[in-house]
């Protein structure tokens, strides 16, 4: 029995509560949680806007150490720390077949296992197949990396989806070079992340955007230089703080069609945004068919950061062992599993970066 934060049905609240999790079976790995981040993702799950099988217990973002493992894993041991990763690829599939590991056909596949059981004996799924809301969990070994040395096991828990997404919209979708200048909208846990990259690449402009101007200080110590509280005239004022011509790059991160066509309308002539926040399906983005010739500006979703966890973890320790990524200051709230409703009331307000669990 453990304790874990379930979602009983689409649109209820989370109730923390025991589980019965079983000892794992070949090929998976059992992890006992040092942390878990609360994501606006978990939010999405728990609202409808994105779907998986429920009742489930959610959490995707954590790392831990590893209890025991079944038959036949050996790429862990007992006692390894592990970070763990939600969207494992498969190996086979046509993306995965072209490198692009991050779209994956099949790395949901096991959000609709059943892998642990209420005490009435009510069948239980992995929200995004780690179900990191629990004191411990069962996964597949694909699910699990290695955590980097010098990184404390429970800062680990943010490289598995904060900075990886972060960190990977700025170096991998918009490629942002040394001396551009880069808008990112939002500065939740992944918009604190995407700051500190921007500062890593090299931009010599990094605006920050926001509808809470509480949090400028905390945008500030990421790596903004500006920073801009969300109104109707947010891409004029962009282009006034870039003598008019708008940013390089602007990368969304809250998932609202105001807010993705805004980062749109802030980028120059020719600018590139990408978009990481995930939005609805009544979020409708609409341009015209002779600005988006004139304008000849780039707009691309970003899954993940497209990023590759296992090539891209050792990038990020390296950054952190250098002094280059600071993990901590993604953090504004550390909480236990009962805190986790809050944490979701907080992000609904637009208030603080991540909330971490600590078990």
């Amino acid at each position: 029995m453990v304790r874990a934060a379930i979602l009983p049905a689409v649109g209820s609240p989370l109730e923390i509560t025991d589980i019965n999790l079983p000892e794992p079976g070949p090929g998976q790995v059992r992890v006992r949680l040092a942390a878990a981040g609360v994501c606006h993702s978990d939010l999405s799950l728990s609202n409808g806007t994105m779907r998986v099988p429920v009742p489930a217990v959610l959490g995707h973002e954590g790392a831990g150490t590893v209890v025991s493992v079944g038959e036949g894993v050996t790429g862990v041991a007992p006692g390894d720390g592990v970070v763990l990763n939600w969207a494992p690829s498969c190996g086979t599939c046509h993306a995965c077949s072209i490198g692009e590991v991050w779209l994956c056909a099949n790395a949901l596949a096991g959000a609709a296992d059943v892998y642990a059981k209420r005490p009435d004996g009510t069948d239980l799924h992995p929200g995004l197949n780690v179900a990191a809301f629990a004191e411990e969990t069962v996964v597949s070994q694909r699910c699990v990396l290695p955590v980097p040395d010098g990184v404390p096991l429970a800062d680990a828990a943010l490289l598995g989806c904060a900075v990886l997404t972060g960190y990977g919209a700025v170096h991998h979708s918009a490629k942002v070079r040394a001396g551009e200048s880069v808008a990112v909208y939002g500065v939740g846990g992944v918009g604190l992340a995407t700051l500190q990259a921007a500062r890593i690449a090299g931009a010599s402009r990094i605006v920050a955007v926001d509808v809470s101007p509480e949090k400028e200080e905390l945008a500030r110590s990421a790596g903004a230089t500006d920073y801009v509280v969300a109104s109707e005239k947010t891409a004029r004022d962009i282009r006034g703080l870039t003598g008019g011509q708008g940013v390089d790059v602007a990368v969304e991160c809250v998932g609202r069609a105001v807010t993705i066509r805004t980062a749109w309308e802030s980028t120059r002539r020719g600018g590139r945004t990408t978009v990481v926040g995930i939005g609805g399906k009544d979020q409708q983005v609409t341009f015209n068919a002779l600005e988006l010739f004139h304008w000849g500006r780039t707009l691309s979703g970003c899954v993940y950061g497209n990023s590759d966890p296992a090539a891209d973890l050792p990038v990020l320790a390296e950054h952190i062992r250098a002094g280059r990524l600071d993990l901590s200051t993604l953090v504004t709230d550390r909480i236990t599993l009962d805190g986790i409703p809050t944490a979701f009331e907080h992000m609904l307000a637009g208030k603080g970066g991540r909330a971490l669990v600590i078990f």
